[in-house]
């Protein structure tokens, strides 16, 4: 068995299925995710959230496969009775984006279904993940990359019912700079606001809220910002105080088998200590905040 303290990942995503009252754990590789190879994408199994078997195979590239580093942030969802595993993959000479894989069950093997990111081909993009609105149109969120316009955005495309494709024109919802607590961040001497790990969360009031990671006081950490329409094409209006400081980020949001939202992060930031945590956290009128 493996403690959390054990587990060597950035960008942890917890998936609960009730029927087996089991949580699986997906991650990117700590150890591959700055190397110029990765390998594949594992998962671990618990039934507590404390101890944990594992790690076991969830993703591993075909020989011909178009994608050779930057195995990040895999997001598992179920989907019309199957498990998509939105994933971003770079390769020399290809821009980074998020493609789409598809299993039969939560281990996998999770396959693509498509040939190429559904991200724009000519952007740097990550961390794409599955967001469906009312009408029961899917689509993806993500992060135009701050190392290519300077000013992260975090974006949406329309997909296919089927999750195939994209439809549609990618939109801007909103820049990093225009919240109030993110800082500049000044990385190897490139200077820039930060967008990372965008997660959309349902109120129970119906209010819509997306949580994001950037950076304040050179820490890794997480916001929220809320629509004002209630769905994604906003306007968003960015809550003032971060929800979680400590340089910890890139989360999501789950609930316990007992009704508990946690959420789900990596901290600290810098390798090789990122560790998966999981604190519990609650609705507060029209936000989230940590118990």
């Amino acid at each position: 068995m493996l403690k959390n303290s054990d587990i060597h990942i950035r960008d942890p995503f917890v998936l609960p299925i009730e029927s087996e009252k089991k949580y699986y754990l997906y991650g990117t590789r700590g150890t591959e995710a700055w190397t110029e190879s990765a390998t594949g994408i594992d998962y671990y199994v618990s039934d507590n959230l404390i101890e944990w078997d594992g790690p076991f195979p969830a993703f591993r590239p075909p020989n011909d496969f178009w994608a050779d580093c930057n195995f990040w942030a895999p997001e598992v969802h179920q989907y019309q009775g199957q498990f998509y595993m939105f994933i971003t993959f770079k390769a020399d000479g290809i821009r980074r984006g998020t493609q789409i894989l598809r299993a039969d069950t939560p281990e996998g093997p999770f396959v693509p279904i498509n040939e190429r990111p559904l991200t724009p081909d000519s952007w740097e993009c990550l961390d794409g993940t599955l967001y469906v609105d009312n009408n029961s149109q899917p689509w993806m969120i993500f992060c135009h990359e701050w190392v290519q316009v300077g000013d992260g955005e975090i974006c949406a495309i329309p997909l296919t019912p089927d999750l195939t494709d994209a439809i549609g024109e990618a939109q801007l919802l909103f820049r990093a700079s225009e919240s109030q607590w993110a800082e500049e961040l000044n990385s190897k001497g490139r200077k820039g606001y930060v967008t990372d790990g965008p997660w959309m969360y349902r109120m129970t009031n119906g209010d819509l809220l997306m949580l994001w990671s950037s950076f304040r006081g050179g820490d890794y950490t997480v916001g929220m910002a809320r629509s004002t329409t209630g769905d994604i094409h906003g306007t968003w209006q960015h809550i003032e105080d971060p929800l979680y400081v400590g340089d910890g980020g890139h989360c999501m949001v789950f609930s316990s088998f007992e009704g508990q939202l946690y959420l789900a992060f990596h901290r600290p930031n810098g390798n090789p200590n990122e560790r998966p945590y999981f604190v519990p956290i609650r609705e507060n009128g029209s936000i989230l905040e940590i118990i």
